[in-house]
């Protein structure tokens, strides 16, 4: 199926994100809104009506949408990469009981004011990434799914391939800079075609 088809899936969100600035900025901006979205997500009522799991004495875990939604994402990463997709999952575990811990601890009346400033900061920097940066108007205009699920694996694999050379197999990130560069022209064919 295309939508586990790692390069498909990478090559259109990559194409979006060409500019080493942008990247840097959706770096830093990405998971904070999926941490920030899973706080809100945390007040939510429990799924089948299933009960609270106890970590500690001032800690649980509720079997939520926020769990729902962490879940999908863990899975989907897996799918399409075993190694990295792993990772990802984990970060996203992480992000879930740690958002978690954060909407107790502040209750809804404060929480969703934070979510929203968070929210608000990050989108905006974002936004200016792509203005400012890289020109173009983000994946999310084009295809509002594919950029909210591919936007923090994208960033994870870009770290990773930066800092330790990682690939999902040899080869993985020259095949994809090529259909990456592919989609630019056509975009730019289009762009300059309205112009003119």
């Amino acid at each position: 199926m295309e939508i586990f088809d790692l390069e498909k899936q990478f090559a259109f969100y990559g194409a979006y994100h060409s500019n080493p600035v942008n990247i840097l900025i959706h770096m830093v901006f990405v998971w904070p809104i999926l941490f920030t979205a899973l706080i809100l997500f945390d007040f939510t009522p429990s799924l089948f009506n299933l009960p609270p799991i106890q970590l500690c004495e001032h800690s649980s875990l509720v079997l939520n949408y926020g769990f729902l939604i962490t879940l999908g994402y863990a899975l989907f990463y897996v799918c399409l990469d075993k190694k990295a997709g792993s990772l990802a999952a984990l970060l996203c575990l992480i992000c879930w009981v740690s958002s978690g811990m954060v909407a107790r601890q502040l209750g809804f009346s404060l929480a969703w004011k934070v979510v929203l400033a968070a929210q608000l900061f990050c989108w905006t920097g974002q936004f200016i990434g792509h203005g400012v940066f890289e020109k173009r108007a983000p994946a999310l205009l084009d295809n509002l799914a594919q950029a909210f699920l591919m936007a923090p694996f994208f960033v994870l694999l870009e770290a990773l391939q930066s800092l330790f050379g990682y690939e999902p197999y040899p080869g993985f990130h020259s095949k994809v800079k090529v259909t990456i560069d592919a989609e630019i022209k056509e975009w730019q064919e289009k762009k300059q075609k309205k112009i003119s």
